[in-house]
């Protein structure tokens, strides 16, 4: 396999420091402890598979040499799904800060090998601003996770726009991750939440966003798509052929949608050669960054590395994906 030179930044990974795990237990909500018919621990959602627990994702030791093994420098960990959502309002903003505290201590021991992206209290308007500033200008983190929906409340939601406004003055790095849908029925089954509804709502997420001019409105914002931005890419040209169709689609944005959508950021998880090169040619290397979701079973690790380095595209470009626009677009480097 050939190795690019440069280092190697995975800006999808997610790290649950045990006490956050702790407030799941502890806090009524429609999260819950379970074991699987493997016998692996697991988080369930109204008593469906939600994702299954595994040894890394509170073992910073395995972690890092899991790391060593496959040549990544940097783990940028982030609070997945259900992030501090599955608590109430008036939960959020401590289970926000603990974590948060958490990450700043796991990068204060390890400079060299982690960063770390906040979680949010979005249920409290002036909390979310005063967590943020603290975040990013006290504990130096590098950007904001956010979920595609915020309880089922879409972030087109007017309550979020003060958000957004202080997010672009900052310039702010945002790793949009997927939450199940609002209706989680037809998802129950099979592990189709994590598997097929994760990337239904981000595609959802993105698509109102771009038609609201969230997009057109705060250019500075920094998004990163995850999961290769769900189906965003493959749409593109159908949501292009909306704005072209239907006045109700151009009545906030100025241009074609694919002109804000190219714009923003998308990671790797997904470790087809065929997407990611398909993904490269639309938008180019340099809106794309390295993503693992490690320590998840859906993601991987291994294959985060070896589908970029497998790539038939010039080392340059490969360099651009480990890290070149990572450290273009994070925050505090």
């Amino acid at each position: 396999m050939p190795q690019t030179r440069g280092h190697k930044l995975d800006l999808h990974t997610h790290y649950y420091p045990e006490i956050y795990f702790q407030k799941i237990r502890e806090l009524p909500s429609e999260f819950s402890f379970d074991k699987s018919p493997s016998g692996q621990t697991i988080i369930t959602y109204r008593g469906a598979r939600f994702f299954g627990v595994t040894p890394p994702m509170t073992d910073v030791a395995r972690r890092i040499d899991d790391m060593d093994r496959v040549g990544i420098d940097v783990e940028v960990v982030s609070l997945s799904t259900p992030n501090v959502f599955f608590a109430e309002a008036q939960h959020q903003l401590e289970i926000a800060r603990m974590v948060n505290d958490a990450y700043a201590e796991l990068v204060a021991m390890h400079p060299e090998r982690f960063k770390a992206f906040a979680s949010i209290p979005m249920d409290s308007p002036d909390e979310a601003l005063k967590e943020l500033d603290r975040a990013i200008n006290e504990l130096k983190m590098n950007g904001v996770i956010l979920l595609s929906n915020i309880g089922g409340k879409a972030l087109t939601s007017p309550a979020y726009r003060p958000f957004f406004a202080e997010a672009d003055r900052m310039k702010l790095c945002i790793l949009l991750h997927p939450m199940l849908p609002a209706n989680t029925v037809p998802f129950r089954e099979y592990v189709l939440g994590p598997i097929v509804g994760f990337m239904f709502d981000t595609t959802l997420a993105v698509a109102r966003m771009c038609f609201e001019g969230i997009f057109r409105d705060f250019p500075n914002i920094r998004w990163i798509v995850a999961h290769l931005g769900g189906a965003v890419p493959y749409l593109m040209e159908r949501i292009d052929n909306g704005w072209r169709d239907f006045p109700e689609c151009r009545a906030k944005i100025d241009e074609l949608p694919s002109v804000y959508l190219k714009k923003l950021y998308y990671d790797t998880v997904n470790f087809n050669s065929h997407m990611l090169m398909m993904v490269r040619n639309m938008i180019g290397a340099d809106r794309l960054v390295m993503g693992s979701d490690y320590p998840h079973l859906l993601g991987s690790i291994d294959r985060a590395v070896s589908s970029i380095e497998t790539l038939d595209i010039p080392e340059e470009e490969k360099r651009t994906i480990f890290e070149g626009t990572a450290l273009s677009i994070l925050n505090n480097l």
